[in-house]
């Protein structure tokens, strides 16, 4: 008896993995600087690549678990790199995480419209 393989569009391989968290890593890079000059003001863009890697990293890993564990999980690391990346106060990091989420929704949904990935 033949048991059909269910293979996922990019193969599920270990470059799949490696792809995906880079992909993951430059968005929510793009979005965290984006809402560091909106609320900051001029800042390097490294620090947001460097913040980044966090959020990107449980997202990936904690996808099994459903949106909600992986929406809240994944706020509170980016919360908590955000605190250690830009050496700000409690309250400008939660404000700071906020738009961060903001922006990263806001271009999601509009990358999910323009190439309808989800």
């Amino acid at each position: 008896m033949l048991v059909p393989v269910q293979v996922g569009l990019t193969g599920g391989g270990l470059f799949a993995v490696v792809v995906t968290l880079l992909l993951a890593w430059v968005f929510y890079a793009v979005t965290l600087h984006l809402a560091a000059v909106f609320f900051i003001g001029e800042v390097p863009s490294q620090r947001a690549a460097a913040a980044a890697l966090a959020p990107a990293v449980v997202s990936l890993l904690l996808q099994r678990y459903g949106p909600g564990v992986v929406v809240l999980v994944t706020l509170a690391a980016d919360l908590l790199a955000i605190e250690f990346v830009y050496g700000l106060e409690r309250k400008a990091t939660v404000v700071l995480g906020m738009l961060h989420f903001a922006f990263a929704v806001a271009l999601g949904f509009a990358l999910n419209n323009l190439f309808g990935f989800v």
